[in-house]
C-alpha cells in the first residue's frame, strides 16, 4: 500500500483494472450504514466491518468520507499487522489526478508532519523503557500499602482516615495515568501485552473498564474538541464551551442552566462529581449493557480486594463512604489535569483540518518540571501526546522541540504555560463562554 501502489512494471496485480474514485464520490459515503474512507490513497468500504473494529465503531466512523491516513498511522503501532485485516475492505483507489488530501487540507503541513514522524522513529522515540513503567507501578503499590498501613496502625480516626484517603487518591490518580499508557499501546511492542496489562491496571487497580475507556478516549484523540465526535465536550447541556456554542444556545434561547454562572457552579458539579457519580454509573452500566463480562470480572476483583481490606476497619457502609471520598478527591485531580489542556482551546463543529493542525488547535502544554510530569502523568506534554499517541510518555519531551520548530515554520500557535496559569484559565474560559451566552440570550 502507498501512494505508488499501482506504479511500476509487471505483475498480475498491476495488470488488473483497479476501480478509481473521486473525492466527491467518497465524501457521499459518510452515513452510519454507508462508510468509506481513504488510507494512503486506497479506498476502503467499512460500512459493515466497522462494528468489529477493536477501537469501537464510533471512532472509525468519525473519518467516514475523509482521508484517515495520519489517524490510522497514529493509532496503530504495528501497521503491517493491521493492513492484513484491511485487504478484504479495499474497493479501489483515488483517481490519479485527485489530491491525496480531501477538502483542500494543507499538503505541505501533512508532508512535513510525516517527515517529523519518520524522524521520531529514527530517534527510537517509540521504544519504551520498561524500567520506567515498572517504577511507576511500584510507586503506586507503595502508595496503596501506605494507605492501608495508616488505617491499620493508627486506626480509623478522622485524621488517619483523611490522610489515608489522600494517599489512596494519589495512588488512584497515578494508576489512572498508568492505565492511559497501556491503553495507548505505548509500553510493549506486542499490542496483546498492552491490552492484558491495561485490563489489569484499570480493572483490578481502579475498578473500571478498559473497553469503556478505549471507546471513549480514542474518539477524543481522533477528533479532539469537535462537537458530536469528542465525548469529552459532550456536556449534556450542563456547560456551554468555546465561542460558538454559547452564542448558538443564546440566540435559540436555550437555558438548561444559568450558563453565565457556569464558572461558579463548575466547582460544585464538575470536579467533585465526575468520577464518583457520572463515570462510576456510566462504567458499570456500560459493562452490563454490552455484556462485557471480562472487564466486569476485573472490576469485581478490585471491589473484592478493596472491601476485604477496609471492611474490618470501617464496616461495609463505612467502606463505601471511604471509597467515595477517595474518588471525590481523585475526581478533582483528574478534572483539573485533563481540562487544563483542552477546555481553553478551540471547541467547534468539524473543521476538516489536517491531523497536525487539528491537534494543535485543540491542545496546549504545561511547562515541564519533575512535579508537573508526575502530577499530570506527562499529560503536560498534551500536544506531543496527541500528535503521537503511541509514543511512551517519557519520550514526549524529546520530540517537543521539533514540534515547536514545525509550528514556527507554519505560524501555528504552540501554547505552553505554567501549571497554575493553566488551571486558572479553565475557570476563565468557562466565564468567557458563559458571558457570550448571556449576551446572545439577551440580544433582541
Amino acid at each position: 500500500m502507498g501512494k505508488g501502489g499501482n506504479q511500476g512494471d509487471g505483475g498480475p496485480e498491476r495488470e488488473a483494472t483497479v476501480p478509481t474514485f473521486r473525492w466527491e464520490e467518497i465524501q457521499k459515503h459518510n452515513q452510519s450504514n454507508d462508510m468509506w474512507f481513504v488510507i494512503e490513497r486506497k479506498v476502503y468500504d467499512i460500512s459493515t466491518w466497522c462494528k468489529r473494529h477493536p477501537g469501537g465503531k464510533r471512532v472509525i466512523s468519525h473519518y467516514a468520507g475523509e482521508d484517515a491516513t495520519d489517524a490510522f498511522i497514529a493509532f496503530h503501532p504495528d501497521l503491517n499487522f493491521v493492513r492484513k485485516f484491511m485487504k478484504p475492505l479495499l474497493i479501489g483507489e483515488l483517481a490519479p489526478d485527485e489530491p491525496s488530501q480531501d477538502r483542500g487540507k494543507n499538503s505541505p503541513i501533512i508532508e512535513d508532519f510525516r517527515a517529523l514522524r519518520k524522524t521520531a522513529e529514527d530517534m527510537k522515540l517509540f521504544e519504551s523503557s520498561h524500567l520506567f513503567f515498572l517504577l511507576v507501578l511500584a510507586h503506586i503499590i507503595v502508595l496503596e500499602v501506605a494507605g492501608w498501613f495508616i488505617i491499620s496502625y493508627f486506626g480509623n480516626g478522622w485524621i488517619s482516615t483523611i490522610l489515608a484517603a489522600f494517599v489512596l487518591a494519589t495512588a488512584q490518580a497515578q494508576a489512572g495515568w498508568l492505565q492511559h499508557d497501556y491503553g495507548h499501546l505505548s509500553v510493549y511492542k506486542k499490542s496483546w501485552w498492552n491490552h492484558v496489562v491495561h485490563k489489569f491496571t484499570i480493572g483490578h487497580m481502579k475498578g473500571a473498564s478498559a473497553n469503556w475507556w478505549n471507546h471513549r478516549h480514542f474518539q477524543h484523540h481522533a477528533k479532539p474538541n469537535i462537537f458530536h465526535k469528542d465525548p469529552d465536550v459532550n456536556m449534556l447541556h450542563v456547560f456551554v464551551l468555546g465561542t460558538k456554542q454559547p452564542v448558538e444556545y443564546g440566540m435559540k434561547k436555550i437555558k438548561h442552566m444559568p450558563y453565565n454562572h457556569q464558572h461558579e457552579y463548575f466547582f460544585l458539579i464538575g470536579p467533585p462529581l465526575l468520577i464518583p457519580m457520572y463515570f462510576q454509573y456510566q462504567i458499570i452500566m456500560t459493562m452490563i449493557v454490552r455484556r462485557d463480562w471480562v472487564d466486569l470480572a476485573w472490576a469485581i476483583s478490585y471491589y473484592v480486594r478493596y472491601f476485604f481490606t477496609y471492611t474490618p476497619h470501617f464496616g461495609f457502609l463505612g467502606s463505601i463512604l471511604f471509597l467515595n471520598f477517595i474518588r471525590f478527591l481523585e475526581s478533582h485531580w483528574f478534572v483539573w489535569v485533563t481540562q487544563m489542556n483542552h477546555i481553553v482551546m478551540e471547541i467547534d463543529r468539524e473543521p476538516y483540518q489536517d491531523w497536525f493542525s487539528s491537534q494543535l488547535a485543540a491542545t496546549c502544554n504545561v511547562e515541564q518540571s519533575f512535579f508537573n510530569d508526575w502530577f499530570s502523568g506527562h499529560l503536560n506534554f498534551q500536544i506531543e501526546h496527541h500528535l503521537f499517541p503511541t509514543m511512551p510518555r517519557h519520550n514526549l519531551h524529546k520530540i517537543a522541540p521539533l514540534v515547536k520548530s514545525m509550528c514556527n515554520k507554519y505560524n501555528i500557535e504552540y501554547q505552553e504555560k505554567p501549571l497554575l496559569r493553566a488551571l486558572i484559565d479553565i475557570v476563565g474560559s468557562l466565564k468567557k463562554s458563559g458571558q457570550l451566552w448571556l449576551d446572545a440570550y439577551l440580544h433582541k
